[in-house]
């Protein structure tokens, strides 16, 4: 059993997998981690391998727990990786974004990759088909968009995803939807469309809460997994173990 743990900005996913097929995906939060994935191994003899990847808040306490619970590896800056990380700062890198490229390395061999992670920032992640990391972009996602609105002006309220989002908006919510939602979809598109301008065969991957949202309202071919992230735990515990 191979448990993948994503600890988000604003929640904790956990993929549970077993013979290299998931058998379970869990929501939850990190105070409800440790019940969690204790009640996925009651009765498991075998040994029990856990990944973690974290950018919010996970205390010193549940990481000891998890040691308990099985075979911990955390991903960080220090990890074996399938890729060349050129980024100028390499240890300011996200771990999400870390995670993400390793999985669009892993998945997609040979390829030039895009990885577009839409929760609650918007990040951009190239990996070229020589797989070295160059870098990309992060911007505020949907729901901060609507936030900083409501936060730093008197009168706009706060609104929410909506599939009514008509390009000329004819109230305040609907400029409000227009502009932000509409503004995010011509971002991705205008990514999309600058990394295809260096090269036509270019794979694109949409992760992350918004994916489902945005998909169908991309013009450009696109894979769509939401889940992508726990795909590249599992993925990287696999060229971690194998490269031990």
């Amino acid at each position: 059993m191979i448990i993948c743990i994503d600890v988000g900005n604003t929640r904790t996913k956990v993929a549970v997998y077993e013979n290299s097929t998931l058998k379970e995906l869990i929501i939850t939060n990190n105070e409800k981690l440790i019940k969690n994935i204790s009640k996925q191994i009651q009765g498991i003899e075998n040994c029990v391998d856990i990944i973690l990847s974290s950018v919010g808040d996970l205390s010193v306490e549940t990481i000891e727990d998890l040691k308990k619970l099985g075979n911990l590896i955390t991903v960080t800056h220090e990890t074996h990786l399938p890729f060349k990380n050129l980024y100028s700062t390499p240890t300011t890198l996200g771990i999400d974004r870390i995670v993400l490229a390793a999985g669009a390395t892993l998945k997609y061999p040979n390829q030039n990759r895009l990885v577009i992670d839409a929760g609650t920032c918007i990040t951009y992640d190239f990996i070229n088909n020589s797989d070295q990391y160059h870098g990309g972009a992060i911007s505020p996602g949907i729901g901060l968009r609507y936030k900083s609105l409501n936060d730093y002006t008197a009168n706009l309220p706060l609104e929410k995803i909506s599939e009514l989002h008509p390009f000329v908006g004819n109230s305040t919510s609907t400029s409000i939807q227009s502009g932000v939602l509409n503004g995010v979809i011509a971002e991705i598109e205008a990514f999309i469309d600058h990394f295809k301008h260096l090269d036509e065969n270019l794979t694109v991957i949409l992760t992350g809460g918004n994916s489902e949202f945005l998909v169908n309202r991309l013009k450009n071919s696109i894979f769509a997994n939401p889940n992508f992230l726990l795909e590249s735990l599992f993925l990287l515990h696999q060229h971690i173990v194998s490269n031990d």
